[in-house]
This record gives C-alpha cells, structure tokens and sequence, in this order.
C-alpha cells in the first residue's frame, strides 16, 4: 500500500505536470492552428468546423510563398526574401547593440574623464525615449543622409541600446579590481584587457543578449513599415497580406508566412538556450 506521504507527493506531482500540460496546449494550440491552416485549402479555412489535421496542400503553399510571395499588397516579393531582409537586419541590430554597448560600458567603467557618470545617465534617459517617439526626427535624419530604402537606414538608428549598456557596466562592476591590476602588471594595454579578459567572461552575457537583441529586431515593425518599402521584411509581409478585406484575404499564403516567420527566432533560441539561460541566472564568474 502507498503511504499518505507517498500520495501526497504523487498528487503534488500530477498537480504540476498538469498544469505544465495545460499551459503547453495553451501556447501550442494557436501555433498547430495555423499550421493546419497554411496545408488548408480557403474553403477549408472557412468552413465550420474548420479541420484541426493538416491537408494536402501544405508544399504547394509553402513553396509558392516563399518563391512567389502572396497578397496583393506584398509586391510579389518572394518570402524568402523577406526572410533574407529580416535575418539582415536583426543581425546586424544584435550585433550592432552589443558592439557599442560593450565599448560604452567598457569606457565608462574603466576610464576616468570629466562628466563620465554624466554621460552614463545620460544614455540610462533614453530607455524613455524610444523608436515610436522620437520617429519623426529620426527619419528625417535618415531620409537627409539618403538611408532611405538600405540596410544602413533599417539598421543604424536602433544599434545604440541602453539596457545593454547598462547590463554590461553592472556586470563590469563585478570583475574583482585585482584581475585588472594583474593584466595591467602583465604590460596589458585597454584593448588587450577588453578583448582578452573581460570578452571571455562576458561570453554567456553576450548570448544572453543576442538572443533577446536578435528577436527585437526580427520583430520590429514600424520603423522598417516607413523607411524601407523597397526591402520587405517578413513582418510588414504578413503585415500587407491582411491589408486587404476579409474576403480577399489569402489565409493559406499568411498562415505560411507566418510559420516560417516564427522559425529563425525559435531557431535561435533553441541553439543558444544552454548560453541563453546561464547568462541569465549565472551570477559568480
């Protein structure tokens, strides 16, 4: 016979696989219903019921979006260049916030100059400021510097990142000031300690970020909405695939669309969620 303790951890244990249960079908069920949709007909689609097992027309749908492109709005741009177009940018986003936060944090821990904490806040501010508000501005920098319609005008105004400047700097705070005298013993210049001592300890911090960085970027809307209408990224294509009346709406085409647009950041995740999560709760170097 099974003793009251033994019941009573085996009902705290089916109490929380049950409920792990419940919010996997929540997250899940909304994911498997647009990829039942993308194999539908539109017939299907918009009959009732509407079937939860995938059709037949899966890979006639998915390669003629992603050859073809779908919506009318779309311009007839293949979604893999759409794809193509994030992957760029957020990329290049990621790589450029973690570029210049490192240096900023770098700079403002290890050099002494006149208004240093100044400038720290100063770039601390600016988590209040973002795209959305000071857009008008921006794009009439970008439009004047003829970044209009490139990557540089999708890219440039969202590189700088306080949060990250500000998580660097924390974690720079915490290096032990011994480990920079023993470097600066060794004949080991600022660059040489960014590049050889602290680049190696902010490895999981980096990652970290990156994760978080890439899907930002992967996801932004309005800025690329407004200054890059001749480069597509895949949000504002499934964006223009719905702009259009409900009757005219090609549910199969934006149901693959937005499956293949959910792959790369979940790609991502996937392949750095051991590095991703150490930079979270790691806290000892």
């Amino acid at each position: 016979m099974m003793s009251a303790v033994a019941r009573r951890h085996l009902g705290r244990a089916l109490f929380r696989h049950g409920v792990l249960l419940v919010g996997v079908f929540i997250v899940a069920f909304p994911v498997w219903v647009a990829f039942v949709s993308s194999t539908l007909t539109l017939p299907d689609i918009r009959s009732v019921p509407m079937p939860l097992l995938p059709g037949d027309q899966g890979l006639d749908t998915y390669w003629r979006v992603l050859m073809q492109g779908g919506g009318r709005l779309s311009q007839g741009t293949p979604v893999l260049e759409m794809l193509g177009n994030s992957l760029v940018m957020a990329l290049c986003v990621a790589a450029g916030k973690i570029a210049i936060s490192f240096t900023s944090a770098f700079a403002i821990v290890y050099f002494r100059f006149p208004l240093r904490m100044f400038f720290f806040w100063l770039i601390f501010v600016t988590l209040m400021l973002p795209v959305e508000v000071r857009i008008l501005p921006t794009f009439e920098v970008v439009a004047n510097l003829g970044l209009l319609n490139s990557f540089g005008g999708l890219v440039i105004p969202l590189i700088a990142s306080a949060t990250a400047t500000f998580l660097f700097r924390q974690f720079f705070m915490t290096v032990p000031r011994e480990l920079v005298e023993a470097a600066r013993v060794d004949g080991a210049g600022p660059l040489r300690f960014m590049r050889d001592v602290l680049m190696p300890l902010s490895v999981t911090n980096i990652a970290a970020l990156f994760v978080v960085l890439f899907i930002y970027g992967w996801n932004q809307y309005l800025w690329p909405l407004l200054v890059a209408d001749k480069l597509q990224t895949v949000v504002i294509g499934v964006y223009r695939m719905l702009a259009v009346g409900d009757d005219a709406v090609d549910w199969p085409s934006v149901m693959a669309t937005t499956m293949l647009a959910m792959l790369p950041p979940v790609a991502v995740v996937i392949l750095m969620q051991r590095w991703f999560i150490k930079g979270l709760v790691e806290t000892e170097k």
